[in-house]
């Protein structure tokens, strides 16, 4: 009987500890994915002054749309630069959800007005530079959409009893955060077609 109790001791401690290395491995994995993130970011906010300095001189008159691309790339870059561990930061990873949703708004309007000026759309340095800011933004969402499963994983794991009833004791008391844009309704939805 007394090695029955031993064993069952043991096994619950084994157990406990399984459930504490797992929740410590599912918060690396979100840290891992957010530092991955962070580099795709840092690159495309590195790429907009290089893109606006080319297109200034052709744009003469579309001078508030480039400087209000500036401004929504430095907030976002701080909104960033904010967020030291992606899992306790919860506010931080919502503010740079918006922060980057402006950005990207306005980084569409530069894209837009590129298309009533010919001569850079035939720009060499134009060219090469979208085409890294394009190359940028899927890696960006292949981040994003790593990092979204580390958290989906961690919070359903996090949820799921007995974890619900330990994690909080072991430190992790909050769920993890998803790095969301206005796309992902827009991806949700249904696209419409006629025939």
């Amino acid at each position: 009987m007394g090695y029955f109790l031993l064993a069952a001791l043991l096994a619950a401690v084994l157990y406990i500890i399984t459930i504490y290395n797992t929740l410590v491995t599912q918060k690396n994995r979100i840290e891992n994915g957010f530092a991955q993130i962070q580099v795709q970011l840092k690159r495309r906010y590195d790429l907009i002054p290089g893109l606006v300095q080319t297109v200034k001189g052709y744009m003469k008159y579309e001078q508030d749309t480039l400087e209000a691309v500036i401004q929504a790339r430095n907030e976002a870059s701080g909104a960033l630069a904010q967020i030291k561990d992606a899992m306790k930061n919860r506010e931080g990873i919502i503010n740079l959800s918006e922060k980057e949703q402006r950005f990207v708004k306005e980084l569409d309007g530069v894209e837009f007005l590129m298309e009533a000026y010919p001569e850079l759309k035939a720009n060499e340095a134009v060219l090469r530079l979208m085409e890294e800011l394009g190359s940028t933004e899927n890696r960006i969402a292949f981040a994003r959409q790593a990092f979204n499963d580390f958290v989906y994983s961690f919070n359903a794991y996090r949820q799921s009893f007995p974890q619900n009833l330990l994690a909080p004791r072991f430190g992790f008391d909050r769920d993890a955060a998803l790095l969301e844009f206005d796309d992902t309704k827009m991806i949700q939805q249904m696209p419409a077609v006629s025939l």
